[in-house]
């Protein structure tokens, strides 16, 4: 089995290639346009038996990702954490582009359950809608801050905390600065007008993402304390879940299974401060609500907490039980809309 190991850039992708024993074979650097991939594909055609693996840039792997996998290519994706170690075992010394390719190929030939590549789905539009809804909220709350600046230089009286969003209270500060004459009165009804657009654009994208994530997730919005905006993080983020062999692979990728930490004969467990951090905070939002609202959530804190744990360690084991059942509940969304997709494709 040959590793491909590639260096990814906006203009120029560098691969190399390696055998079994980590051994480099050759290299090929070419353009980062569908000519270059095209090169490269026939290069790799002169290894009978390969795997490719890319460092996990999505911005930057993913249209040579593509067109791999569309060509039938075999691919996984490398997490940039791994090249670190490879880099620092190799002999030759410095950073350069079949460095790190090399350094891509060693990482991906050392670790066996790196998760395999595949052609993006709705998956990723509903990542995109969250991420594009986050960014709005942002810029808004920016806007909103200036906002308040420019009123209390105006003396006019500030809205309530968080009110600014509100149709009426944004009507009630265009009637109070009509009369008001300047700059600063000027760029506050700019400021305005910029909350009104943004609020209607995060509204709209919300009840967006409500119907996507309920499509692709029902069960997941099942889930006690997980809204849309959290279903669609956890789909988004996630990326498909069929790419976890275990809940144990998936809790450890959001960060909420311990760390064992060992010294002589004694062995305890720490918080796990790795993995995917957004993940971890849709989680950490979830226990918090299944704990003000009671149920499940809320006896199994309680229990910990009668076993002697304290507040913050039983509010992480409520956590990764989350965890766990999030993989139950996203494994059977992905397998029934698996089902419904076999007859249509049977009918085609």
């Amino acid at each position: 089995m040959v590793i491909i190991g590639a260096d990814l850039h906006k203009r120029t992708h560098t691969a190399v290639a390696i055998d079994e024993a980590g051994r480099k074979l050759g290299q090929r650097t070419v353009s980062a346009t569908p000519e270059g991939h095209l090169e490269l594909l026939d290069w790799s055609h002169g290894f009978c038996e390969r795997r490719w693996a890319l460092e996990d840039c999505r911005h930057l792997s993913r249209r040579l990702e593509g067109d791999l996998v569309r060509a039938g290519e075999s691919v996984v994706r490398v997490p940039p954490k791994l090249m670190a170690g490879a880099r620092r075992s190799d002999r030759e010394a410095g950073k350069s582009d079949p460095i790190d390719a090399l350094a891509v190929a060693r990482a991906a030939l050392r670790e066996p359950d790196l998760p395999v590549a595949r052609l993006d789905g709705p998956e990723r539009d509903l990542r995109l809608l969250v991420d594009h809804r986050e960014d709005l909220v942002t810029t808004r709350t920016q806007t909103a801050n200036r906002l308040r600046w420019h009123l209390h230089e105006l003396g006019l009286a500030e809205p309530g905390p968080r009110s600014l969003d509100r149709a009426p209270v944004l009507e009630g500060l265009r009637i109070a600065l009509a009369d008001q004459t300047g700059t600063v009165a000027r760029i506050a009804r700019e400021l305005v007008e910029c909350m009104a657009t943004l609020t209607a654009s995060i509204n709209a994208l919300e009840h967006e993402i409500d119907g996507l994530a309920g499509k692709l997730g029902p069960y997941l919005r099942d889930l006690q304390g997980c809204g849309a905006l959290s279903a669609a993080k956890l789909i988004g983020e996630t990326a498909g879940m069929s790419r976890f062999r275990s809940r144990a692979a998936f809790a450890r990728h959001n960060g909420t299974a311990p760390v064992p930490v060992w010294s002589g004969e004694k062995t305890h467990h720490r918080l796990s401060r790795g993995g995917n951090r957004q993940l971890n905070v849709v989680l950490h939002r979830i226990a918090i609500t299944q704990i003000r609202l009671g149920g499940l959530g809320r006896a199994y804190f309680d229990h910990r907490l009668a076993q002697g744990d304290t507040k913050t360690e039983a509010i992480r084991a409520l956590r990764r039980r989350i965890s766990d059942e999030v993989y139950r509940r996203m494994r059977h969304d992905e397998a029934a809309q698996a089902a419904q997709r076999e007859p249509l494709a049977a009918a085609a």
